[in-house]
């Protein structure tokens, strides 16, 4: 198949191509950081056109968006806002016209009304609904990830750790979140869009290991692969204010999980140590 991957260069986005790749399909990239003529926010982008015109098949992983610190420095500005309605509008249009197939990635916080990452995500479900697009919902996907900046919380634990010893944490790390290595998260895309007809839009389909982890474990299983300190916040959770959604298994009909979290993290420990 010709996969066209928006968001190509993220941490999803880069791990999905490489995925397709081993699996001999033909793959499309399209992220901003190739240039000014890949950014979704522009209306009527050429490229996109193009490539959606091209492709059998669209994966939707483009977002203004990054971990825990990102969304709580940009999540309330105007920019962040815009840009994410920019691309979700820019992006539709195209796919209605071309009546394309695709798969929207937004998350378990979708139905957090107190966030505008949640609220935009929401805005992109229901988007995607009117095309009869495939929503899915991810749930703190990890891995190898390039744009620091927008670096997650193991893979900022991680880096912490390694150069420079001591993992100083946002919160006090009592709050609970479920983790899911990124192959295996490529995996759970990829049956999806081989089963795209098959697959319920009434049901929801939650990507997660379905397993629950403290954050102060995450770091003190780091702690156990990289001799380091770990300093914990003085404020709860201030990204999720504390909702605790309950993940459905319909998605469990069609794929499972495979990767511990001590796997998942060791590979990406091992990663940065190369």
């Amino acid at each position: 198949m010709k996969y066209l991957v928006l968001g190509s260069s993220g941490q999803i986005g880069d791990a999905l191509c490489n995925f397709l790749k081993d699996k001999e399909h033909e793959v499309f990239k399209l992220d901003i950081i190739d240039g000014k003529n890949y950014d979704l926010r522009i209306k009527d982008n050429t490229i996109l056109k193009q490539y959606i015109f091209d492709c059998d098949f669209i994966f939707f992983l483009a977002f203004d968006v990054g971990g825990s610190r990102y969304l709580k420095k940009y999540q309330h500005t105007y920019e962040f806002i815009d840009n994410n309605l920019k691309i979700l509008t820019n992006t539709f249009d195209i796919i209605k016209e071309y009546k394309k197939p695709f798969i929207f990635a937004s998350s378990q916080m979708s139905n957090m009304s107190f966030s505008p990452y949640g609220i935009t995500k929401s805005v992109g479900e229901l988007l995607t609904k009117t095309l009869n697009g495939i929503v899915v919902k991810f749930w703190n996907v990890y891995g190898v990830e390039k744009d620091l900046d927008k670096s997650h919380v193991i893979t900022d634990f991680i880096l912490k750790a390694k150069n420079t010893g001591t993992i100083d944490m946002l919160t006090d790390g009592k709050e609970e979140r479920q983790f899911l290595y990124s192959y295996d998260c490529c995996e759970a895309l990829h049956i999806l869009s081989q089963k795209y007809d098959d697959i319920s839009r009434d049901e929801q389909l939650h990507i997660t290991n379905f397993e629950w982890n403290k954050i102060i474990e995450i770091a003190e299983i780091i702690q156990k692969e990289i001799p380091c300190k770990i300093v914990e916040g003085k404020v709860s959770d201030d990204i999720q204010n504390n909702q605790k959604n309950k993940p459905d298994e319909y998605i469990l009909n069609f794929w499972k999980p495979k990767t511990s979290l001590l796997q998942g993290i060791k590979n990406i420990i091992d990663y940065y140590k190369d």
